[in-house]
């Protein structure tokens, strides 16, 4: 399983469908109203500094993941201390996702059954894939991908007759803090939450650019994820999108065309497992991968059951109800996730760049 490599294209579709994952059913940026999805646009391209950075620490060891980077340079006790923010992060994401997607399913399909059951079932199928490896996952993307691009083309073409391009006017009328606050909203979720790919990269083929994966992947999800946004706000108007808590699934469930095609929200609903399934596993394949190498277990598949059945433990544990989770994601989590999104890989960025030029000063002064 050490020996697993992903290709670029595989890792790029990859990194897409977990920014997409989530962020298509509970939506981002709700701080700018109408306006969410320029906010949604803005935090795409702004993100662009922070996620050239992971770059930057991918590029200087390639072939190695964030531990093995960390450890390298920093030895061992540093470097694994260093990385427990990170595979915390890992896990605490994994459980969040679960967690919405589990509110997602209970909401919309399953009101009478308790949550934990979907969870269970959508946790266990998570737990196969990761014990198959990021082979299988990148694979999975790979077709997950194409159906889910079919499904976003022909459901919004179904939803033009539906579509108002009066409600995202008037453009830019908010107080430039409401701005603000948003798109720091939508850079921490979803785009910065791609720091987790920096413990997987040890996977990716070496003769792929970091940064064409990362940049590609960022953009392209950044643009699906803006237009899905103005498509809800035009569908439902921007004061019933800020009243729902799954925009995506009310605005699809409004297609119906001569009372013959209807009801496309099931489809959808499978588009969105789908991805929300990309996204827990790759956030518990960092978070066991990383347990592994920090206690010295060269197999991390011995621990994906254990662990994944914490995650499904926790994210049961994180709230009381679905109010409570989306006051979370909103209010707590951006800057909850800062430090490790931003501040930690700044601060190794900086470490490794100064260790970088000492070791060139040196070889200089000995030639």
């Amino acid at each position: 399983m050490n020996n697993e490599k992903l290709a670029g294209t595989q890792i790029t579709k990859t990194i897409i469908l977990f920014l997409i994952g989530s962020t298509m059913v509970i939506g981002t940026g709700v701080e700018a109203g109408r306006d969410m999805w320029i906010s949604t646009l803005a935090a795409t391209f702004l993100s662009l500094p922070v996620i050239l950075i992971y770059c930057r620490i991918a590029s200087l060891f390639p072939g190695k993941d964030l531990i093995e980077i960390l450890e390298l340079n920093f030895g061992k006790l540093i470097g694994r201390l260093l990385s427990i923010p990170f595979i915390w992060f890992a896990f605490h994401l994994a459980a969040i996702v679960l967690r919405n997607f589990g509110e997602f399913i209970s909401t919309i399909a399953l009101p009478e059954t308790p949550k934990t059951v979907p969870m269970i079932i959508f946790a266990f199928i998570c737990i196969l894939a990761v014990k198959a490896g990021i082979e299988t996952i990148g694979r999975c993307s790979q077709y997950f991908i194409l159906l889910i691009a079919v499904e976003i083309i022909i459901v919004n073409m179904l939803n033009i007759p539906n579509m108002e391009i009066e409600n995202l006017r008037p453009l830019m009328t908010l107080e430039a803090s409401k701005y603000m606050q948003s798109i720091f909203t939508a850079f921490s979720f979803p785009f910065g939450e791609t720091v987790i790919f920096l413990m997987l990269f040890s996977s990716v083929q070496k003769k792929n650019s970091v940064y064409k994966i990362f940049l590609s992947a960022i953009i392209i999800a950044g643009l699906i994820i803006s237009f899905t946004t103005a498509r809800n706000i035009m569908v439902l108007g921007p004061n019933t999108m800020e009243a729902m808590y799954f925009p995506s699934y009310s605005a699809i469930s409004r297609v119906n065309i001569g009372n013959f095609l209807q009801r496309m929200e099931i489809v959808v609903t499978i588009a969105f497992l789908l991805a929300g399934f990309i996204k827990i596993s790759v956030a518990l394949l960092a978070a066991t991968k990383g347990f592994a190498r920090l206690f010295g277990f060269e197999d991390y598949a011995i621990w994906v059951v254990p662990i994944g059945l914490l995650m499904v433990n926790m994210s049961y544990l994180l709230y009381d109800d679905i109010t409570e989770m989306f006051e979370w994601a909103q209010k707590i989590w951006p800057y909850y996730a800062f430090p490790f999104q931003v501040i930690l890989p700044i601060g190794i960025w900086i470490a490794l760049e100064v260790k970088r030029m000492l070791k060139e000063k040196k070889q200089q002064v000995e030639l």
